[in-house]
Parts: structure tokens; C-alpha cells; sequence
């Protein structure tokens, strides 16, 4: 415990300490929450990668790798792939989009094509399915911690401090420093937990798939909103912002893309070894899908269990702050001074570390109704680069009306949500289309 203890410790006094060293860089809006736009490629790779793979990789699709078998790794390799390929084709178009018009907060993007009301309608939906889903890392770092005999509630307040502050003095410099250093350090402990992992539980064992818990049903409905994700989490879409020149969007796309790839088959080969641990008898499966790695380290010498705990709290930290300082840009004038968006960031930690408190329901699950909300950005997002015209109809209709579809789609067929919230989405971006079109032909004058 005073090992934890004095791990705990150096990580937030270094972290606070990068952040305290570029606070003073962090003058008007833009440097704060962009960094001036002037970050490298490694730099922004790394701090993509951290903000993308969270507590849900370590925790959550450890223990889902654990339960469903193989269908867990093809549900994080369509994610992945989709990822590289949506930042293939549309990342230089944001990035350009996003200097020549001086945008800071991703929803600005709709301005100019949907107007005001839409950008400030879809920061309110963003904010209402991004608190959920940051306080999914905060729950993944506490439930570490309980492990460790740390309270649950101790584990979240020590959370939400580190990331709260982080996120208030170093600002999206500060925080993508910090994330480049703690994206070695994740990769460097999934590797040893594997290495241990083989050794201790003598292989790897993936099941089949489909099997009982992935149906192809249940895989469509997981998978989807995920497919979408480099487009629809404003988190990550605001990280294409910051990129110093488009040249390097390739070598960072790049970068990413081994990183996760590397990722993805630790995390995943971790729960499937042990699968053979416990069909082995060598492993005992907890009660719940998210203990198993908590499990897993409890078998682990304290010399290894140790860093990768605190990996995890790295995971959760660099998701969780770059989420807060993406939607505080959302509500900050991005021209004034950063003490707005500071108190900003301050009022979101508190709330995500209320709603952490509450310790709902599974974390894959979970993260991944925070991220079928957030595809009633999807066509509006397609039809700034794709339609020559827009409106604020096709951006009212698509953003109130796909919240209330997604939200209703789960009450009444959950297990189709995801397909069927994308359909009705698109299906009122359309209308909205054509409601825009119909009103300029009524308002023109007859000749």
C-alpha cells in the first residue's frame, strides 16, 4: 500500500509540474485549449492514442476479451481501422476548415453551414454524453484503486483532482505532454502484463465467433457507434485542430495506427490468457466483467501489479482531461483570456466526479451509449464537406431529433439501438435537408 502510495504521489507532482511548466503559455483561448496549434506530429499521435484508448481498453475490453472471446478483438480492430481510414480522408479537410476559419471548439464547424444555434444545441447534447462517458475513466481508475484497498470514493476524488488540475494550469499543451509520456509508459506495462500473463497461464484461449455473447446482433450494435468514432467524439475531432501543418497528418495517422494496433492485441490477449488460466484452474473469474484485471494483477508480484495500476490511471487521466478542456471549449469565447474556460473545466470535474459517484452500470456498455448519442453528428458532419448548403433547420431537426430518437430507440429496442438510431438520424438530417431547401424556394421572389 505505501508502494501505491508513493507511485500515486510522484505521478500527480510530475504531471503538475509539466503543467505549471507551459501554464504561462496558455494566454489567450486558442493557446489554452489548442495550444496555439503548433503541436508535432509524435506529440499529437501519442496524445490521440491516450485520449482514444482510456480505462475501457485495460479494464473494460480486458474483461470483455475475457467473457466474449475473439468477437472483442474484431470489435476494437473495426474501431481501429475505421479510425485510420475516416482520418485518411477527411483529416486534412477538418484541419483546413479548421485554420482557415480560426476554430477552436469542434462544434464550430457546423457554424458556417447550420448556424449559431446549432453549434451551441450540439455543445449542450455533447456535454450531456461526454460527462457520462469521462466519468467511465474516473470509475475504471477507482475501481483499480479499490483493488489496492483504497476506497472507491477515495479513488474518485483522487481522480477528479488530478484531472481537474492538469486540465486547469497546462491546458491542451500541458495535457498532451503529459499524455505523450504516459502513452510509452501504457504500452511499455501491456507488454510485461502480457509477457506475465503467457507465462502464468500457459497460452491464450479466444473462443469462437459468434458465439453466446456475440451474436451478430449484439456485435452490429456494439461496434457501430464505435466505427464512427474518430468523426462524432468532438475529443478527438478537435485533436486534428492542433496539428502544426497538414503534411504530417500522414505520419501521425500513421503512428496512431501501430500504437493501437500493438494495443489492441495486449489488452485483448491479456483477457483471452486469462480464458486459458481459467479453464486451466489457475485463475478464479470475478463476479464482474470490469474485476478482471483487478484479478489478474491481485495474482501479479507487486513489482509488476503496481506500475500497471498506475498505467491504468494514466489511461483514465489522459482521456478524462482532454474530454473536460474539449467540452469547455464549447461554452468559452475562444478570443478571451483562459480564466473562462478554467472555471469551466472546474464546474465539469465536479460534475463528472458527482455522476462517477453513482457507479453506473458496465463500462463498455456504458461508454458505448455515450458514443451512439453522439452520432447525430455523423451526417451533419458528412454534409459540411458534402452539401454545398446547409441550414438551421437541417441542424436543429438532426441534432434534437436524433437525441430524442436515440434516446427512445434505447428504451424500446436496445438491442438495435445503435443501427436503428444511425437510420432515424440520418433520416431527420434529410428532412431537415429538404425543410432548408423548400423554406429558401418559398422566401424567393416571383419574378
Amino acid at each position: 500500500m505505501n508502494e501505491l502510495y508513493i507511485l500515486l504521489g510522484a505521478y500527480a507532482v510530475a504531471g503538475t509540474g509539466v503543467s505549471l511548466a507551459v501554464m504561462r503559455r496558455n494566454r489567450t483561448g486558442r493557446e489554452f485549449f489548442l495550444g496555439g496549434g503548433r503541436i508535432s506530429w509524435v506529440v499529437l499521435a501519442m496524445t490521440y492514442a491516450a485520449t482514444t484508448y482510456s480505462a475501457f481498453m485495460m479494464v473494460g475490453l480486458v474483461g470483455l476479451s475475457f467473457t466474449g472471446g475473439l468477437g472483442s478483438l474484431i470489435f476494437e480492430l473495426v474501431y481501429l481501422g475505421s479510425t485510420v481510414l475516416l482520418l485518411s480522408v477527411y483529416g486534412r479537410r477538418i484541419w483546413e476548415k479548421a485554420r482557415r476559419e480560426q476554430l477552436v471548439s469542434p462544434m464550430d464547424l457546423f457554424r458556417s453551414h447550420y448556424g449559431g444555434a446549432t453549434v451551441r444545441a450540439g455543445s449542450v447534447v455533447a456535454a450531456l454524453a461526454l460527462i457520462p462517458y469521462t466519468a467511465v475513466q474516473v470509475i475504471g481508475l477507482a475501481v483499480i484503486l479499490e483493488g489496492y484497498g483504497i476506497s472507491y470514493q477515495g479513488g474518485v476524488i483522487f481522480a477528479v483532482v488530478v484531472i481537474g488540475t492538469w486540465a486547469l494550469l497546462g491546458g491542451l499543451r500541458g495535457v498532451a505532454l503529459t499524455d505523450a509520456l504516459q502513452g510509452v509508459f501504457m504500452m511499455a506495462l501491456a507488454i510485461a502484463a502480457m509477457v506475465w500473463s503467457l507465462n502464468a497461464y500457459g497460452g491464450i484461449e479466444y473462443s469462437t465467433f459468434p458465439n453466446e455473447l456475440w451474436t451478430p446482433r449484439f456485435f452490429i450494435n456494439l461496434t457501430l457507434p464505435w466505427a464512427f468514432f474518430a468523426l462524432t467524439n468532438p475529443q478527438v475531432l478537435q485533436r486534428v485542430f492542433v496539428l502544426r501543418n497538414p503534411g504530417e497528418l500522414k505520419k501521425m495517422i500513421i503512428l496512431f495506427g501501430v500504437f493501437g494496433l500493438v494495443y489492441t492485441l495486449l489488452t485483448t490477449g491479456i483477457g483471452y490468457a486469462a480464458r486459458e488460466g481459467a479453464a486451466g484452474g489457475v485463475f478464479s473469474p470475478p463476479a464482474t466483467r470490469d474485476g478482471v484485471i483487478v484479478a489478474i494483477m491481485m495474482q501479479m508480484q507487486r513489482t509488476l501489479a503496481l506500475p500497471l495500476a498506475l498505467s491504468i490511471v494514466f489511461a483514465s487521466v489522459s482521456t478524462a482531461n482532454s474530454i473536460l478542456l474539449t467540452l469547455a471549449s464549447m461554452f468559452t469565447r475562444s478570443e478571451t483570456a483562459p480564466r473562462t474556460g478554467r472555471m469551466v473545466v472546474l464546474f465539469l470535474t465536479v460534475v463528472v466526479g458527482f455522476f462517477a459517484l453513482l457507479r453506473p452500470s458496465e463500462l463498455v456498455e456504458l461508454s458505448v451509449a455515450s458514443s451512439r448519442i453522439l452520432m447525430v453528428f455523423l451526417p451533419l458532419l458528412f454534409g459540411v464537406f458534402h452539401l454545398k448548403t446547409g441550414g438551421p433547420r437541417t441542424g436543429m431537426v438532426t441534432i434534437l431529433g436524433g437525441v430524442a430518437a436515440a434516446l427512445v430507440i434505447g428504451l424500446v429496442a436496445p438491442r438495435d439501438s445503435s443501427l436503428l438510431t444511425l437510420v432515424a438520424v440520418c433520416v431527420l438530417f434529410g428532412a431537415g435537408v429538404w425543410w432548408d431547401r423548400f423554406s429558401r424556394s418559398k422566401a424567393l421572389p416571383e419574378r
